[in-house]
């Protein structure tokens, strides 16, 4: 049997006699979710509970591997004591890097999202807002981290993400004159040689779109979809014009279906990577993925959502920058792993399947990791534990963990830890 490394070789100092920690995890039953057996996160769940039952009515959107306290993991054999507990306790299984650098705690977080219909268009504060957002309203704003964030397309995945491009902006402004309507002259006197150029400008037009009252985007809103089913009969819509319509079944009158005429449509196949930085508009509208992020769970939204939206805040924090987001497709460790990094600290993950048969190690590293296995069964090896692994397992590994991964079928896991980067520059 072949066993393949999957970057650098373990030093000896760093293959320490540590073992794997199962975790029990927490899952979240937000609206847009898949319903019952139908989500992906919902038979996770179930696996990963040893049996808990899933209620066929309710929606199963997350399910979280870390620390976080909104959704904390916690000891499998164990109920009482949370991962973050453990950690707390045991300093050594972060390694000093992470230490130093973050403190006691693991500075992120790996989620499944398994998407029914559109989240709220949304945005994630930086630092500096996000420590402001908390110190204001924390009861809203759960921490004081930021949340750049990852997604990894685990099937067809569709997501809004950045502002179109100024060429875009210009076409839509005078093509659709709904959104003419509403934002009036906003653009009319900015615009250079008949397109809309400057940031400036486009922050100006989305304010005052995402500020209009309820009752005028309920007759915009109107309009532009009686409009479009009409010419519907004569016309292939595009897939923006597509996209409205069925948003607008979501969320009846709400100002986020004419945003989203605002931002960039993007579809990913399964395996492409999309990550998002803080003050980056987006939304997430259907498929399933792998999601991981900064340990937070700030989230500003301004529609597309029954939630709680802070419009003044959102328009005021975006970049403003426009053209299509960067589709990542991982970069080949070797033949069963492909590396997520993103341009963030704090996170990458591995995506790792296994044929039948076949085996990889994962060297030990200066910081700690958490796996997620989504299908198949296989062991994962340490020098002093051996755990058979199958759907739904998750597990904590300390830093300076050498971890070998067999599978007698197929196996199909997830790898998140410290971005490489700044691991081997310390």
């Amino acid at each position: 049997m072949e066993v393949v490394v999957v970057n650098g070789v373990a030093t000896k100092q760093q293959q320490e006699k540590t073992g794997l920690v199962k975790l029990k995890c927490s899952v979240q039953n937000y609206d847009w979710g898949r319903i019952g057996y139908d989500s992906r996160v919902a038979r996770l769940f179930e696996k990963n509970s040893d049996g808990v039952q899933i209620d066929d009515r309710k929606h199963y959107a997350e399910f979280w591997i870390g620390t976080h306290v909104s959704g904390p993991s916690f000891l499998s054999d164990s109920d009482n004591v949370s991962l973050k507990s453990f950690i707390m306790q045991n300093h050594e299984v972060l390694g000093h890097v992470i230490v130093d650098k973050w403190g006691h705690d693991l500075p992120f977080l790996l989620k499944v999202l398994s998407v029914g219909r559109s989240l709220s268009i949304q945005a994630h504060p930086d630092k500096e807002l996000a420590e402001l957002l908390h110190k204001l309203q924390s009861n809203v704003y759960k921490d004081g981290n930021h949340k750049p964030e990852m997604a990894l397309a685990l099937t067809e995945f569709e997501a809004l993400c950045g502002f179109i491009s100024s060429e875009e902006l210009d076409d839509v402004l005078e093509s659709v004159p709904e959104i003419k309507e509403v934002v009036g002259n906003t653009y009319a006197d900015d615009r250079q040689n008949g397109e809309v150029k400057d940031g400036r400008v486009l922050q100006s037009i989305f304010t005052k779109l995402m500020s209009v009252d309820r009752e005028a985007i309920s007759k915009a809103l109107s309009r532009l979809t009686s409009r479009l089913i009409n010419e519907e009969a004569t016309r292939r819509l595009t897939s923006k014009e597509e996209l409205v319509l069925k948003l607008e079944k979501q969320y009846p009158n709400d100002v986020g279906v004419l945003a989203a005429l605002f931002l960039n449509h993007v579809k990913l196949e399964p395996g492409d990577g999309l990550y998002i930085g803080a003050n980056e508009p987006h939304a997430y509208l259907y498929g399933e993925c792998i999601e991981c992020m900064a340990a937070s769970d700030n989230v500003v939204r301004a529609g597309l959502t029954p939630k709680y939206m802070d419009v003044k805040i959102l328009c005021s924090m975006l970049t403003y920058k426009q053209g299509l987001p960067d589709i990542l497709k991982g970069v080949s460790i070797n033949p069963y792993v492909r590396r997520y990094t993103p341009p963030f600290e704090e996170f990458e993950v591995d995506r790792c399947a296994l044929d039948q048969g076949a085996s990889v190690v994962f060297p030990a590293l200066p910081g700690p990791s958490v796996f997620v296995v989504i299908s198949g069964e296989g062991s994962m090896l340490t020098s002093s534990s051996e755990d058979i692994v199958t759907e739904g397992v998750a597990l904590f590994a300390p830093a300076g963990t050498e971890i070998r991964v067999t599978t007698e079928s197929e196996l199909h896991l997830y790898r998140a830890g410290v971005n490489n980067k700044v691991l081997m520059n310390h």
